[in-house]
């Protein structure tokens, strides 16, 4: 009686063995197929589905994936403005529905944030769900280095970023009052990002003999030392940028930081990962443009750049070189006419889209509004009424709630 039972015994551990083998294979093909999922709602709706997809769901390690296969959600616009607020996508657009009730949902007046030594936070920068505020001075005051903040308004969690000390600038032979002036960004993630819940957040101090990067990590919690650099050194006239007026709001592509250098056919490269600054040579004619840098795929760079809105440009026009190439290859691709209406000036370039602001040929019949060219499509697609008084703006990309990074 004893020998069939083996035999049994044998077959329940095959068996076992097979199950744990298509439960291992089974993960790889949920995971393949929910990164076909075009939509981050559904895929939010399908976490909710049982405990193992939204633990598959919610792993960092698809996150990443899916990020880089799907754009997030465009959601609208952060008004930089007194008051403050939130501007969603307008219909037709197809996000305006999850627009609207992100605009109900979050807290985008930042009001839960203790004020630093200012008036009230306003935008610096949006990446990742996330954004970067500066709290105001009073008029009396003279601040070159703002109190910054991150936040998360969905959850409404907050992170106060600490100040950046004397000691640190010691360090690079630099002292407070010689700093002219200080800009701040959120590094975008990837770059350098062991923990998916981790963020950065660049400072660039111009000061009147060199400019001085500095990293403040939500890992470390606390501000370093990137690089500095003389103006000498880059080849650059020193006062107009130590005043803070000669370098555009910056683009991002590949790891590394752009400004734009008005009046020169220049750009100013920051790598993050080697922490070098380096000059950039544009083609001939582009002194006097807005220039925005672009990922485009397979490593190469694409440049978009129109004149001032004032002059009635009717096109933007569009360059690519590969990264590595010498500063003169840049070759010119076509040109991309704009809405016919409208009289249009590039205010920014973040994940994957290209913003400009369009003030009406007619001002009796339309009132200005904000257009996104797709990188990828180079196709232009109106997203909602916008101010004037804007020189950049602050969109507002967000996956739904399960699928954003814990700030904190």
């Amino acid at each position: 009686m004893a020998s069939p039972s083996r035999p049994v015994r044998r077959r329940r551990k095959a068996t076992e063995s097979q199950q744990r083998s298509l439960l291992a294979l089974s993960d790889d093909v949920l995971e393949e197929i929910f990164l076909r999922v075009g939509s981050p709602g559904d895929l939010a709706r399908a976490s909710t589905a049982c405990v193992a997809f939204r633990r598959l769901i919610a792993g960092p390690g698809f996150l990443r994936r899916y990020r880089s296969l799907h754009p997030p959600l465009l959601l609208g616009f952060l008004d930089p403005g007194p008051g403050g607020g939130f501007q969603p996508a307008e219909a037709p657009h197809p996000n305006a529905p999850a627009a609207r009730a992100l605009a109900r949902a979050a807290g985008f007046s930042f009001d839960y944030i203790p004020r630093g030594r200012g008036r009230r936070w306003h935008p610096r920068d949006v990446r990742d769900g996330r954004v970067l505020l500066y709290c105001s001075p009073d008029v009396q005051e003279s601040i070159v280095f703002p109190d910054l903040a991150v936040c998360d308004p969905v959850s409404r969690r907050y992170l106060l970023v600490p100040r950046i000390t004397d000691e640190l600038l010691a360090s690079v032979q630099v002292q407070k009052q010689h700093v002219q002036f200080f800009e701040a960004f959120l590094v975008p993630s990837g770059v350098e990002q062991k923990e998916e819940a981790s963020f950065r957040v660049l400072g660039r101090a111009c000061c009147m003999t060199k400019m001085v990067a500095l990293v403040f990590s939500s890992g470390s919690s606390h501000w370093d030392v990137g690089t500095s650099e003389s103006w000498d050194d880059l080849s650059l006239n020193a006062r107009p940028f130590a005043e803070g007026l000669m370098l555009r709001w910056p683009s991002y592509a590949y790891g590394c930081f752009y400004w734009k250098v008005h009046l020169r056919n220049k750009l100013l490269k920051l790598d993050m990962s080697r922490m070098k600054f380096s000059i950039i040579d544009l083609p001939p004619g582009n002194a006097d443009a807005n220039v925005v840098i672009v990922e485009t795929g397979e490593g190469r760079l694409g440049m978009i750049g129109n004149l001032n809105h004032v002059r009635g440009d009717t096109h933007v026009y569009y360059a690519s070189k590969n990264e590595g190439d010498s500063n003169n290859e840049w070759r010119m691709a076509k040109t991309i006419p704009l809405p016919e209406h409208y009289n249009c000036c590039l205010v920014g370039a973040p994940e994957g889209y290209i913003f400009l602001l369009g003030v009406p040929k007619d001002k009796g019949t339309l009132g200005p509004a904000c257009f996104s060219l797709g990188i990828k499509t180079l196709e232009i697609e109106r997203v909602s009424q916008m101010g004037l008084n804007y020189r950049h703006v602050y969109p507002y990309f967000g996956f739904p709630p399960s699928m954003l990074p814990r700030m904190i």
